[in-house]
């Protein structure tokens, strides 16, 4: 019996899932109908061929079906990856094809995506289904699932799980692959569950609201929890600061996960409107994935009280730090103590430093994992001793508390959303006007960081406003919106040595020091992650 299936026979037609927008409720699930929908879905799969280790794709916005799909997945032993829906089709394509998808879900809101994924990926013969509706020139689901016989005994294979892809060094996106939990241990609680719901709490009495896209790693891994521990989950189609608010007092919801850019768009909401909702069920509400300004959580502390925490991980979840309000506000700056594996912090050469010295963080006695068909960078993961390191730099304070001094060399973090320089250099370095150019993450009130690109033009070209875009235009072809940079500086030097390297760091303290100047180009509408 799978925890899916204890919980339904337990609560069988109360809500497990709810989808909400400005318009009240879109979708539910009760746990009755998502047991039945992952047992029918897992049933299919494997009639279909799909051997426990395989992967299937998913191409969809916050739409339910997601979780009937992840859920049979699980059943049938299979690794299921979430694509970024702002990703343009060559983008998600690489990604579905790197993975080694052997079908794709989607609904009809993303058909069109989809059809573009299928025409640039490697394999044209993928399939696709869609869900929740139809879509020309996709398989309907439904239709197929209905011959489907729910007396077939599923085989015994291990715990499916997803493999996420998140952007490399390269620019490239790289999967992150860990291993499935056999089937004899199918209902022992895995080590990252069991220290996520010592610290914050989760349990069959949760209500837990998700007001981010389910693609990204901490929203979907949570509502999976929420759902294996037995809680309600609330989540938002498009977040959306009013509508997150009334949701917490409808719901009485008791726990919740933010980025900064979302705790920045409710305290900009009017002091009056502020007050008018009821926010006392709520006993802990999560924030990560970006830096929050000092002076934007404690304004969120003083509104939400005492319940605000932060933790530090990645989505290899190779170690995680986790910090409450009263400790913050003891060790401001400080993403908290290890809750999984052991922080250890190391010089280069790969010696343990002493409290207050920086050197590079790594986890011990954390969980293992891969990089998908890349062992060198798995390698470069990993020290002699076996501990892990997300590429950041910190220190340790005496009572053992981390504080991070730099989110990797190179990452920008805009709303919560990861995204690597090289990739938008090499975008923009193939413009004919382009002779140099270096991108890097400037300060943004409300995103935390923006992308800036400064560019060398070729001789003949000017640096004004239609040149800037010109080149915003020419990356839109190629990047996701949220890639396009959002400034361009053209009367700045590139700092490089002799070898050609180029010391981003010294233009980034530049620009975090020196007001930004540069033209500034119409953003595509986004949002908050």
């Amino acid at each position: 019996m799978t925890s899916l299936r204890r919980w339904a026979e337990q609560k069988t037609d109360a809500t497990a899932l709810t989808l909400i927008d400005a318009g009240g409720i879109v979708q539910t699930r009760t746990w009755r109908e998502l047991d039945e929908r992952a047992g029918r879905i897992a049933r299919w799969l494997i009639g279909q061929g799909l051997q426990a280790g395989d992967n299937i794709g998913l191409v969809m916005e916050n739409n339910l079906a997601l979780f009937d799909v992840a859920w049979a997945a699980r059943r049938a032993g299979l690794y299921y990856t979430p694509v970024n829906i702002h990703l343009t089709g060559r983008e998600a394509g690489y990604v579905l094809s790197d993975c080694g998808a052997r079908a794709v879900f989607t609904t009809p809101a993303m058909a069109g995506l989809t059809r573009d994924i299928l025409r640039t990926a490697a394999d044209a013969a993928l399939p696709a289904y869609v869900m929740e509706g139809e879509a020309e020139g996709l398989a309907a689901l439904e239709p197929l699932l209905a011959s489907v016989d729910m007396a077939d005994e599923l085989p015994p294979r291990p715990v499916g799980r997803d493999l996420l892809y998140s952007s490399g060094t390269t620019g490239l996106p790289k999967g992150i692959r860990r291993a499935m939990v056999p089937y004899e241990r199918r209902l022992e609680p895995e080590p990252e569950l069991e220290s996520w719901r010592r610290t914050y709490g989760f349990d069959e009495h949760t209500v837990y609201l998700s007001p981010a896209p389910f693609y990204h790693a901490a929203p979907l891994r949570y509502m999976m929890r929420t759902t294996e521990v037995g809680g309600r989950n609330i989540a938002m189609r498009k977040f959306d600061p009013q509508v997150a608010l009334q949701a917490i007092q409808d719901f009485r919801v008791t726990h919740s996960q933010w980025v900064p850019t979302m705790f920045v768009r409710m305290l900009d909401l009017p002091e009056e409107e502020r007050a008018r909702y009821d926010l006392s069920s709520l006993k802990v509400a999560i924030h990560a994935a970006a830096p929050c300004p000092v002076h934007v959580k404690r304004q969120i502390i003083d509104w939400f009280g005492p319940v605000v925490y932060e933790y530090y991980a990645g989505s290899e979840s190779a170690g995680i730090t986790s910090i409450n309000s009263e400790n913050w506000l003891a060790h401001p700056g400080s993403v908290g103590q290890a809750i999984l594996g052991k922080v250890r912090i190391l010089d280069d050469d790969g010696n343990e430093l002493a409290p207050g010295d920086v050197g590079n963080v790594y986890f011990s006695d954390g969980p293992r994992f891969e990089y998908h068909n890349d062992p060198e960078k798995t390698r470069k993961a990993y020290n002699d001793k076996g501990w892990a390191t997300y590429g950041d730099l910190g220190h340790l304070d005496a009572e053992g508390y981390l504080y991070l001094s730099d989110r990797r060399v190179d990452l920008i973090l805009s709303g919560g959303v990861n995204i690597y320089p090289a990739e938008i250099e090499n975008a923009l370095i193939q413009h004919p006007a382009v002779a140099d150019v270096a991108v890097i993450g400037a300060p943004d009130a409300e995103f935390g960081e923006s992308v800036l690109a400064v560019v060398q033009l070729h001789d003949g070209y000017e640096g004004d406003a239609a040149m800037a875009e010109t080149l915003a235009a020419h990356c839109r072809e190629q990047l996701a919106g949220l890639k396009v940079p959002r400034v361009f500086v053209f009367d700045h030097p590139l700092p490089r040595l002799e070898s050609g390297k180029l010391l981003r760091r010294r233009l980034k303290d530049h620009f975090r020091d020196h007001a930004v100047g540069g033209h500034v180009v119409r953003p595509a509408r986004r949002a908050a992650n």
